[in-house]
């Protein structure tokens, strides 16, 4: 019998601490508010407690994908987890997870595609479910950290950035689930924006250097219209991988950073709004969890997707990192 690869349930995880646009005013000495609202869409924001650390967020967001899906945490083959703010160097963040939760019968790995992460991670899930029968269930998750990166007199960065985590579980179905997927991307562009210091290349200094402490920070501009350029083709390649058009997809989720992009994606689809989900407005920029965030979001909020809807993710991380997936929604 032929095995596909379905998403049978989802979660996610909202730290409690929340930042209103207006801290930012204060601090930051300026009016951002209105800026933040009309060019980007984000009005509030959420950041982890002083005592929460990455495989925290990402413990809360498993548990609540794992019940849904009425699983234990014993059932799981598979952890895959991306984020671009980990727990360590090394080990894996994943590992760390797979113990907090109890999956002591899961592998574990970690994904870094920067923002572009979960996405990586699901169609990477899907190939492992349709390929080898000894796995059946895998959590997928994306979860970021990154006040802990925040430079919060950087007026370019620290109005952006959030905390946050969203998951599901892939498991194994007799159903099409999975239907097509694409990576691509655009490295000449690793050196514009990250966390540089902590690495090979750049190896922590003492911390009484300034330069020295991780920060994520904006190097040199991406051009403006990147995602309105790149996303399309695509999305474009990916839909003619699964036999389908445009007006065959039911729901779309893209890259939860500015609600302006998905705007302007949907016109340039030729798409109306009401196929699209947003979350920026009330919890930030929350990178490599952002979509599953926003999936959840939308099932909550009884939304989409609707049993039966094809469904598109579609994601941009640094570096530049892109990746697209379709499925047939089955849960």
């Amino acid at each position: 019998m032929t095995r596909y690869a379905q998403i049978i349930s989802t979660g996610r995880y909202v730290p409690e601490k929340m930042l209103p646009n207006s801290y930012f005013d204060e601090i930051l000495g300026r009016d951002v508010d209105e800026w933040l609202v009309t060019n980007v869409g984000i009005k509030e924001r959420h950041v982890m407690a002083a005592d929460e650390t990455t495989s925290d967020l990402a413990c809360h967001a498993a548990n609540q994908a794992l019940a849904r899906a009425t699983i234990t945490p014993q059932e799981l083959d598979l952890i895959i987890l991306a984020t671009d703010t980990p727990d360590y160097l090394s080990p894996a963040t994943s590992t760390v997870l797979q113990h907090k939760i109890g999956a002591i019968n899961a592998g574990t790995f970690d994904v870094n595609c920067a923002c572009a992460g979960w996405v990586t991670a699901l169609d990477t899930a899907a190939r492992y479910i349709a390929t080898d029968t000894t796995i059946n269930h895998i959590l997928v998750i994306g979860v970021y950290g990154m006040s802990r990166f925040v430079d919060y007199s950087d007026h370019k960065t620290c109005t952006l950035f959030a905390d946050g985590a969203g998951a599901v579980v892939v498991g194994a179905g007799v159903e099409p689930g999975f239907m097509a997927g694409k990576m691509v991307a655009t490295g000449s562009f690793y050196d514009a924006l990250g966390i540089y210091t902590g690495g090979v290349a750049c190896p922590i200094t003492p911390i009484e250097e300034n330069s020295g402490i991780p920060r994520v920070q904006f190097v040199r501009k991406f051009p403006a219209t990147f995602n309105s350029d790149h996303w399309p083709p695509l999305i474009m390649d990916t839909l003619a991988k699964a036999n389908l058009g445009l007006d065959d997809i039911d729901f779309f989720l893209f890259t939860q950073l500015n609600l302006n992009t998905i705007k302007q994606m949907m016109a340039l689809l030729g798409q109306p709004l009401a196929k699209t989900h947003w979350i920026m407005d009330k919890w930030g920029y929350t990178g490599s969890a952002c979509i599953p965030m926003a999936l959840d979001d939308a099932l909550a909020s009884q939304k989409r997707p609707l049993p039966g809807d094809i469904i598109l993710f579609c994601a941009s991380g640094g570096g530049i990192s892109m990746a697209c997936n379709i499925w047939r929604w089955t849960a």
